[in-house]
């Protein structure tokens, strides 16, 4: 029996038959497969996607179990709560394109750093953020206790003391609904974000043990316990946004069980979906067909392949729209 859909699923199924436009509906057609079938499902998060607001969609992915795990950047994790508590500072920039070096001095003099068209506030955004994460760190050492970067946040989040800085509706954070579900998380190179950058500074000043924040080796290995509870029946899919370390990372996890850890039965990733505006080129791991995954042991023969060459921004809303049934 076929789903009721929405108006904007309706939309791309009637106007989205062709070349990327075709890719999307497939793709979106497989998600929905994949988790209809039993599987689950893994998002990755690279590039800008949370000061692009993705949480507007992806907060209702999670709400309602459309995915099991998230891997993302350091600057995904913070900069979706940048947004919660600072929106209203953010500036947008729409002929960024035109911006002198002149210009752009003139921004960060005025403590605004850009991201194409859209200007971080760092006194209401980052420094907003320090002052309390800065307290749940202290507090986490001084007990004796270690975490992974997203359980701080989760922590942050879970204690309230942001609600005060709210300003926009809650239910458009994604992070807030993964803190809610302490949805499973793995956020390789947070050291290259900007709380990673702050902690660092904490750790040289000799005002915080760097052991007190789980390393990316922890990651790995908790994402392979994850992996062997997670991967029977229809198995776990991989729906990549941007390429990356939040990509590269955790695709690596099967591999690494089947040859390092000699799991011989492990299963494959068993979907996969990238989108990317990366062009196959010389070396580019974010720009390879999915079949290279293959020759790696990431994925199999018969793995659902997709890959939708475009704005991750623009697809990604719809893919998530089509498996919501809006």
């Amino acid at each position: 029996m076929s789903k009721a859909r929405g108006p904007i699923s309706q939309f791309i199924e009637k106007n989205y038959l062709h070349f990327n436009a075709a890719a999307l509906v497939d793709a979106a057609k497989g998600y929905e497969a994949h988790l209809d079938a039993g599987g689950k499902m893994m998002i990755t998060l690279a590039g800008a996607m949370s000061t692009a607001e993705l949480g507007i969609s992806l907060a209702e992915m999670i709400r309602q179990d459309k995915v099991a795990i998230i891997s993302c950047t350091g600057a995904n994790l913070e900069e979706d709560i940048m947004n919660l508590v600072a929106h209203s500072h953010y500036k947008r920039v729409p002929n960024y394109r035109d911006l002198s070096p002149q210009d752009e001095w003139e921004l960060l003099e005025n403590h605004y750093n850009r991201v194409t068209d859209t200007c971080i506030p760092e006194e209401e955004a980052f420094r907003r953020l320090q002052q309390h994460i800065h307290k749940i760190w202290e507090d986490a050492e001084e007990a004796g206790e270690r975490y992974f970067p997203h359980e701080y946040m989760y922590k942050m989040l879970n204690s309230g003391v942001l609600q005060q800085y709210y300003e926009i509706d809650p239910k458009n954070s994604w992070m807030l609904a993964a803190a809610e579900k302490n949805l499973p998380m793995v956020v390789p190179g947070w050291e290259d974000s900007t709380m990673g950058n702050i902690f660092a500074s904490y750790v040289i000043k000799g005002q915080l043990k760097a052991s007190t924040m789980k390393s990316g080796v922890e990651y790995m290995a908790y994402l392979a316990d994850w992996y062997v509870k997670n991967s029977d029946g229809k198995g776990v899919g991989f729906f990549q946004i941007g390429g990356g370390i939040a990509g590269d990372f955790p695709i690596c996890v099967v591999p690494m069980l089947y040859q390092d850890m000699e799991m011989e039965n492990i299963p494959f990733w068993s979907y996969f979906c990238q989108i990317s505006d990366s062009t196959t080129s010389y070396g580019s791991y974010s720009g390879a067909v999915p079949n290279e995954k293959i020759t790696w042991g990431k994925l199999g023969i018969d793995t659902p392949k997709y890959i939708i060459e475009s704005d991750a921004t623009i697809v990604a809303p719809l893919v998530f729209a089509w498996v919501l049934e809006q």
